[in-house]
């Protein structure tokens, strides 16, 4: 029996989903499924990226070890986990971050999250254990912002058992401040997906956590056991459903280094139960402040709005956010958020389990979402496990693309459902325009279409050539770095912002850029994709236009417009100062005075 999304809002979430026990109780994984859209005709219009792996030849060799290899018996080895892009050091080239899990027997010998440092040359060194973040565990997620206004990045990881986050020394080196700055919790959680933000716009950082599952293995089931731990008559994993639900946590970041749980008091413990996973934060409906949207396994996924006095309300499926278009829970897994049809607002993309569409939510700019998976030709694609994913212009045609990585969580189900492998290609959607895609797989180059098994993927520019490329998770082998070798000339521009008035990596500011009379918007975020962090440095293709203008919403609320900014150049603002010198690039153009405007 399947339900609208408006019949779905007037019976309740609860109401609806006790009508449907049966096939909730069917599998342990949302039984959602979607019979795939007939593909159009190949445009045979010429795509200018090109993907090689270059992970081996840049020094990153190192498997990510996570769970079993050919079969999985805990859910927890299965989940996987996420990597970043990020300047630990301030110099202006990105470095890397990759998470790491363990084995149910103990890990291997030199298994560890891992931190790579840019040489300036295609190549990276290994800097964990100098660096001091060398850890063991079933890491999940990362997010990045510098939550002591001090000028570097810091770093929060989540675990299955102790979430950790890291203080940037400024010198190369990091240290665990997590019982410090009162994020340590005695009891066992799972912490799933994380984002800094300043919700209540005090300049500081806070953190919200997202968390899965309730999880132990002394009283875990095991694969074969009951309804929840079959998957098409084969013995898997078991979960989520059959499993409880995690509950999430907002921290209020007290301006001195600490944090104190405000879940409660900011409406966030008060949210329908779920299985939370990747978080993203952004101001959805353009009113200044900051909200939060957590896609989630198997339950509706959740959004929660600003109130603009440190308290949310919950609306994910009354703004059409939460569900499929015909009223079904999906499997949420990763989220890319950008703007794919250039109406200056920000959009959704959520990837979802296999025989399932990946899902395309359209903002209208009020933080109302319409589903586009249909009329966009994203339905084309159902076969995969889906994670990591972006809204991202790779070809800098200054359109907007869908990227996304994939991979089963059953390994041993590809023995007796072949069509169901565990190693499966990338995939991207060329945006045609018109809210229209394409999808590309060996068209991309052997970077995309070179099947694994993958999790969590980030985005940023390594080489700082102006393009887009792309670093992956993928479980029992090393990591993929995608070089994107772009050929053409298509123009871009990137924007890298520095708060003053708003916290000092600007997490949450909203950027519209215009050029040949089109305007896309960014947002920067400290997680999004699969439990990941994208490049802080937003990237704009422009096509053949050679200049933009760019509009800036300030986490503090305030608004700065930059007219007539030349193209192919990293440009640094620094809130109501304006454009500042940019490291690792030449030195950025003056720019015209910026017209500074109040929020309305």
């Amino acid at each position: 029996m399947n339900f609208s999304r408006r019949r779905f809002v007037r019976l309740g979430v609860g109401a609806a989903l006790s009508l449907r026990v049966n096939p909730m109780l069917a599998q342990g994984v949302s039984p959602h499924t979607a019979k795939p859209l007939p593909r159009a005709a190949v445009s045979d219009r010429p795509f200018n990226a090109h993907f090689v792996d270059v992970a081996a030849t840049a020094g990153l060799d190192a498997p990510v070890i996570y769970g079993g290899v050919d079969s999985k018996k805990y859910i927890v080895e299965s989940t996987g986990c996420g990597c970043a892009f990020i300047d630990y050091d301030n110099d202006g080239w990105m470095d890397l971050f990759v998470l790491s899990g363990t084995r149910l027997g103990g890990a291997p010998e030199g298994s560890s999250n891992r931190l790579y440092k840019n040489n300036r040359d295609g190549t990276f060194s290994n800097v964990t254990e100098r660096a001091g973040l060398r850890s063991l565990g079933w890491a999940s997620g990362v997010c990045v912002g510098d939550y002591n206004n001090d000028g570097f990045d810091d770093i929060f990881c989540t675990y299955f058992g102790q979430n950790i986050l890291y203080r940037n020394n400024r010198d190369g080196t990091f240290t665990d401040v997590t019982k410090a700055a009162g994020l340590w919790s005695d009891q066992q959680r799972w912490g799933a997906g994380c984002s800094f933000l300043d919700y209540d716009r005090d300049g500081n950082l806070d953190l919200f956590v997202s968390n899965y599952v309730r999880f132990s293995f002394e009283h875990a089931p095991v694969p074969g056991e009951n309804s929840n731990c079959n998957w098409k008559g084969i013995p898997v994993e078991c979960g989520p459903r059959g499993l409880q639900t995690g509950t999430h946590s907002l921290y209020r970041n007290n301006g001195n280094g600490t944090f104190t749980d405000v879940s409660q008091q900011a409406g966030i413990a008060r949210h329908p139960a779920s299985y939370g996973m990747t978080v993203v934060a952004a101001d959805f409906d353009e009113d200044g402040w900051p909200d939060i949207y957590v896609a989630c396994d198997s339950t509706p996924s959740l959004l929660f709005m600003n109130n603009h006095d440190g308290t949310f309300r919950e609306e994910g499926v009354l703004r059409g956010a939460a569900l499929s278009d015909d009223g079904m829970e999906q499997a949420g897994m990763g989220v890319g958020v950008g703007d794919y049809d250039l109406d200056g607002h920000l959009d959704l993309f959520k990837t979802h389990f296999a025989d399932d569409a990946n899902i395309l939510y359209h903002n209208d700019g009020k933080g109302n979402f319409q589903d586009a998976t249909w009329s966009s030709h994203l339905g084309v694609e159902t076969r995969y496990v889906c994670w990591g994913a972006g809204i991202v212009d790779l070809d800098n045609d200054g359109y907007p693309d869908l990227f996304m990585v994939t991979g089963h969580v059953y390994p041993e189900a590809e023995k007796k459902l072949p069509q169901y492998a565990n190693k499966t290609p990338r995939a991207i959607f060329r945006n045609l325009g018109r809210g229209v895609f394409e999808e590309l797989i060996e068209a991309a180059g052997p970077g995309v279409a070179t099947a694994h098994c993958s999790r969590g993927c980030a985005f940023g520019d390594f080489d700082n050539d102006g393009d887009v490329d792309i670093l992956i998770v993928n479980l029992n082998e090393p990591p993929s770095l995608l070089r994107n070798d772009l050929i053409g000339k298509a123009n871009w521009i990137k924007v890298k912002l520095e708060g003053v008035k708003s916290n000092r990596s600007a997490i949450g500011a909203r950027v519209l850029v215009h050029y040949g009379g089109k305007t896309q918007a960014q947002a920067l975020l400290s997680q999004s994709s699969f439990f990941s962090c994208n490049d802080t440095r937003l990237h704009f293709g422009l096509g053949s236009s050679t200049s933009a203008d760019i509009d800036i919403y300030w986490p503090s609320g305030g608004h700065e417009t930059f007219k007539q900014i030349p193209c192919n150049q990293l440009v640094t603002i620094k809130e109501g100062v304006g454009t500042i010198p940019s490291r690792g690039w030449p030195r950025a153009r003056p720019s015209p005075a910026a017209t500074d405007k109040p929020r309305k």
